[in-house]
C-alpha cells in the first residue's frame, strides 16, 4: 500500500543540525529561478537516474524482442582451418596415412534452419512483446511514483514558507510587546514579572521563527534532490495560494476513482501486462514436448601439400601378377611407374568440393523431465503473477478509499481550524485592548496569544493537507497536477 506523507506532522530537528542546514534559499528572491510545480515535475523527469535506468531496460527489452523475431531466419556459417602436420598422420584429402610433413586446408559453408520446434519461437515473440510493454509501463510508474514524491515536496515547501511567514508575524507581535511592558515598566505600571512573560513569549516567537527557516530549508534541499540539480542551487516556487485559498472540491466516489485508475493507473497495467506474459510463458515451455524438424545445407572443400597428381606411366620391366595351378608357372605382367606432380591448390579445391542437404527430426522421448519441470515452473510462474495482480488491485483498491476519506476529513478539519482561528483572533483582539488599559495581565494576554498562533498554525496546516488530498485523488486519476 501507498504511504503518502502527512503533513500535519512536522519534522523536528535539532537546532545544531539546522543550523548547519541553512543555506539561505530563500534569500534574494527577485534574482532566483521561481520554479512552477510543472518545471519540477519536467526537471525530475528529465534528471532522474531511475528513470534512466527503466528506460534502459526497455532498450533491453526492445532488443530481446528483436533477436527473437531474428530467430526465425536460416542460420549461415563459413569455416576453415589450416594445419602443418609432421610426423605419421591422417591426409584429410586422401584419408591415407603420410609421414611426411605437409600442410592441409579444409573450408566450407553451412546452412539451416528450423521447419517446425512446437511453436516456441512465435510465442516467445509474443511473450517478449509483452515483456517490452510491461518495461515501458515500469517506466510510467516510476514517473508516476516521482510525480506524486515532487508534489508533496513542492506542497510541503508552500507550507513551511506560510509557516515561516506566521511565525515572523508573531514575532513581530511579540518585540512590539516586550517593548510596550518595558516602557509601562519604566513609568510604573508593570512588574518585572510581567516584563518576564514577554520575554519568555519572544524567546519561544524567536525559537518558532529559528525552527520554520530550519524546516523550509530542508524542503527546498528535499525538492533539489528530486530533480537532481545542485543541492547549493537556489530557487523559489511558485505560491499563487499564499494571497488566497480556493477549497477543492470533494464530491468524490470513491468506486468512481477506483474503476477509472483501474484503467489507468501504471501499477495496475503493469501487473496485468506480467500476468499475461507469464501465461504465454507457458505456451514457450510446453513447445519442448514437441519433436523438432529442421533443415540443413552446405558447401565444402580441401587441400593437401602432400597430394600428388598423376601426369602419366613410365614401363618398368615386368612383374609377378600370380601362378599357374598346377604347375605354378609364374605369370608375368608390364610394369608401369607412375609419373606425378605437385597438385595445385586450385586444381585439389575444385576437385575435393562436395555439398549436401538434408533433413533432422528430433523426437523428444525422455530427458529427465526437463520439459514437464519448465511446464510446471511456469504455471506457478502465472499463478503467482495473477496473485501479484490481484493484490496491486486490493492494494489500489484500499488507497483510493482511503484517500477519498481523508479528503473528506481534511475538508472539515481546515473548515474547524478556520473556524478555530478566526474566534481565537477575535479573542485576541478582544484580550490585547483590555490588556492595553489594564484590564487584563499578562499570563491571560500570553495565553490568548499563543492560542491564536497554535490556532493559525493549525489552519495553515489543514489548508495544505487538504490540497494534499486532493491532489492525491488527481493523482489517480491520471490528471495533470497543476495549482
Amino acid at each position: 500500500m501507498r504511504k503518502f506523507t502527512s503533513f500535519n506532522a512536522l519534522p523536528k530537528l535539532s537546532l545544531v543540525l539546522s543550523l548547519a542546514l541553512i543555506t539561505g534559499f530563500v534569500q534574494n528572491s527577485a534574482a532566483q529561478e521561481v520554479i512552477t510545480i510543472q518545471d519540477a515535475i519536467d526537471k525530475t523527469l528529465n534528471n532522474n537516474l531511475q528513470v534512466k535506468q527503466s528506460k534502459l531496460s526497455e532498450s533491453l527489452s526492445e532488443e530481446n524482442l528483436s533477436q527473437s523475431k531474428y530467430a526465425l531466419l536460416p542460420t549461415l556459417n563459413s569455416n576453415g582451418s589450416y594445419n602443418i602436420n609432421f610426423g605419421r598422420s591422417v591426409d584429410p584429402s586422401t584419408n591415407e596415412f603420410n609421414s611426411s610433413k605437409f600442410s592441409s586446408f579444409n573450408g566450407g559453408v553451412s546452412t539451416g534452419v528450423n521447419i517446425f520446434q512446437g511453436f516456441q519461437k512465435l510465442n516467445q515473440i509474443k511473450q517478449n512483446k509483452l515483456l517490452l510493454d510491461a518495461d515501458k509501463t515500469n517506466t510510467d510508474k516510476v514517473k508516476n511514483d516521482l510525480i506524486l514524491q515532487v508534489v508533496t515536496s513542492y506542497l510541503q515547501i508552500l507550507y513551511n514558507r506560510d509557516l515561516l511567514s506566521a511565525s515572523k508575524q508573531q514575532q513581530s507581535v511579540a518585540k512590539q510587546t516586550l517593548a510596550r511592558e518595558q516602557q509601562l515598566l519604566d513609568v510604573g505600571n508593570k512588574t518585572l514579572a510581567d516584563l518576564s512573560q514577554a520575554k519568555s513569549q519572544l524567546a519561544t516567537a524567536d525559537l518558532n521563527v529559528t525552527n520554520a527557516q530550519n524546516t523550509l530549508t530542508i524542503s527546498y534541499l528535499t525538492l533539489a534532490q528530486l530533480m537532481d540539480i545542485p543541492s547549493s542551487t537556489e530557487y523559489e516556487v511558485q505560491a499563487p495560494l499564499l494571497s488566497s485559498f480556493n477549497k477543492p472540491s470533494v464530491n468524490q466516489n470513491a468506486g468512481d476513482v477506483y474503476n477509472a485508475a483501474t484503467e489507468l493507473f501504471p501499477d495496475i497495467k503493469l501487473a496485468a501486462l506480467r500476468t499475461e506474459a507469464a501465461k504465454r510463458g507457458i505456451e514457450v515451455a510446453r513447445g519442448s514436448y514437441y519433436p523438432t524438424l529442421s533443415f540443413a545445407a552446405g558447401l565444402s572443400t580441401n587441400y593437401s601439400s602432400g597430394r600428388k597428381s598423376t601426369i602419366g606411366f613410365l614401363p618398368n620391366g615386368f612383374k609377378e601378377i600370380g601362378r599357374v595351378e598346377g604347375t605354378n608357372a609364374a605369370v608375368m605382367a608390364p610394369s608401369a611407374l607412375a609419373v606425378t606432380e605437385s597438385y595445385r591448390f586450385k586444381d585439389q579445391i575444385s576437385d575435393n568440393f562436395g555439398q549436401y542437404v538434408g533433413l533432422s527430426l528430433q523426437i523428444p522421448i525422455f530427458n529427465g523431465f526437463s520439459a514437464r519441470s519448465s511446464v510446471r515452473k511456469a504455471k506457478i510462474s502465472y499463478l503467482r503473477s495473477q496473485t501479484d495482480e490481484q493484490l496491486a488491485k486490493n492494494n489500489l483498491n484500499k488507497v483510493i478509499y482511503q484517500a477519498v476519506a481523508d479528503l473528506k476529513a481534511a475538508e472539515s478539519r481546515y473548515e474547524s481550524t478556520t473556524n478555530t482561528f478566526q474566534a481565537q483572533k477575535d479573542a485576541f483582539n478582544v484580550i490585547e485592548q483590555r490588556y492595553a488599559v489594564g484590564l487584563v495581565n499578562s499570563l491571560d494576554y500570553s495565553t490568548s496569544q499563543s492560542n491564536m498562533n497554535k490556532a493559525e498554525v493549525d489552519m495553515i496546516q489543514a489548508k495544505y493537507d487538504l490540497l494534499f488530498r486532493a491532489k492525491v485523488i488527481d493523482y489517480y486519476l491520471g490528471k495533470q497536477i497543476i495549482f
